[in-house]
């Protein structure tokens, strides 16, 4: 589906009714752009900043940003900083606190991976019917492509994509001889956005392993919801001149199409899993040398002043604005983590011909 839509789109054909005065293109707006990002209108950085980009870096970039910060404010208040620093217990104070939310971060972090975990233990029942129900899906996808179902993650997507396009083209041809203009215009103008979109992502999916975002990235631009409702369009408008041909032909588009949207809901749900675990992993990993240095700061640092200065800045600001970038890494790192799955959860909240944004409405 347009993973990122509002609204059933089937409300177009009533407004169209109702209103004989609407602009015909508003709401016969058959083709589609070949990215999500291209039909949600974001910009480039954001979409880097927020999907695309690695979330170890966006961590690091955050630390950077915070340092900078740190520092730039700190030419300005130092004065009041070093006098602040020498008869308060102001760094000590923060430093402890970070403590505190490292610990209390890392045990969210561990009763978080414990839910993941829990989620794939269960009786010998459960696993059997869990299994049972892959392997009819599986089964079910072979009858669909013509041959054996592929284990890996994006060859499976990929094979059902291709097999949409498949049947877009048989589509395009069993209504070249239509005595109507506008069934064989509607057809070829979303017959050519379907196999341009199916290209575009499966391509993108090619030789891609699971576990990195490209795989999910490649998922979510086939908006096949939006395809689904303009196949079931097509055979309501225009069925009193399409052939038993062509209906066969868009019943079997639409099973293939339905088909793909609980498969990429399976791969998103193993994504997320994967990500979750990813970041308690890293979490852990950063809290160690985070937690050391707010020690440090607290127990060497807190209520003394460090003299000198580094390139123009005194090293008391060095010092603290590092420390506090390296203990917040913990918190930026689940930032960086959570803005990818809140943001690819709230595109695909709806599975099948929904639109919940106003970019196809």
């Amino acid at each position: 589906m347009s993973s990122d839509s509002s609204t059933s789109d089937s409300s177009t054909i009533d407004t169209r009714e109702e209103d004989p005065n609407l602009d015909q293109s508003d709401v016969e707006d058959i083709g589609t752009a070949n990215t999500m990002r291209e039909r949600s209108g974001e910009t480039r950085i954001k979409t880097w900043l927020v999907l695309d980009g690695s979330r170890l870096l966006i961590t690091a970039m955050l630390g950077m940003l915070i340092f900078g910060v740190f520092v730039f404010g700190g030419m300005f208040y130092y004065q009041y900083y070093l006098t602040d620093a020498q008869t308060a217990d102001t760094v000590e104070t923060v430093f402890s606190t970070m403590i505190s939310a490292i610990i209390t971060g890392v045990t969210l972090t561990l009763t978080i991976s414990q839910i993941i975990i829990s989620q794939e233990n269960g009786p010998l029942g459960d696993q059997r019917t869990r299994m049972s129900n892959t392997m009819d899906f599986r089964e079910y996808t072979r009858e669909i492509i013509g041959s054996p179902t592929p284990a890996d993650p994006s060859a499976f997507l990929r094979a059902l994509i291709l097999e949409t396009k498949a049947y877009a083209e048989d589509l395009r041809k069993s209504v070249e001889d239509s005595d109507s203009d506008e069934l064989r215009g509607e057809v070829d103008e979303f017959t050519n956005s379907l196999i341009g979109n199916a290209n575009a992502a499966g391509d993108k999916l090619e030789g891609r392993k699971f576990g990195s975002y490209t795989v999910l990235s490649a998922a979510l631009d086939f908006n096949y919801g939006w395809k689904i409702f303009q196949v079931e369009r097509i055979a309501n408008d225009h069925q009193e001149v399409i052939s038993r041909e062509t209906k066969d032909i868009l019943e079997e588009l639409k099973t293939a199409l339905s088909m793909y949207g609980p498969a990429r809901e399976h791969i998103k749900t193993l994504y997320f899993e994967w990500e979750l675990i990813s970041l308690s992993q890293n979490i852990l990993y950063l809290s160690v040398p985070a937690l050391v240095t707010a020690g440090f700061v607290t127990t060497y640092l807190g209520g003394s002043s460090l003299s000198g200065v580094v390139l123009g800045v005194p090293v008391l600001i060095w010092v603290t604005a590092a420390a506090f970038a390296i203990t917040s890494l913990p918190f930026l790192l689940l930032i960086s983590y959570i803005a990818r799955i809140a943001t690819i959860a709230k595109r695909t909240l709806a599975i099948g011909p929904f639109i919940l944004r106003d970019s196809q409405r």
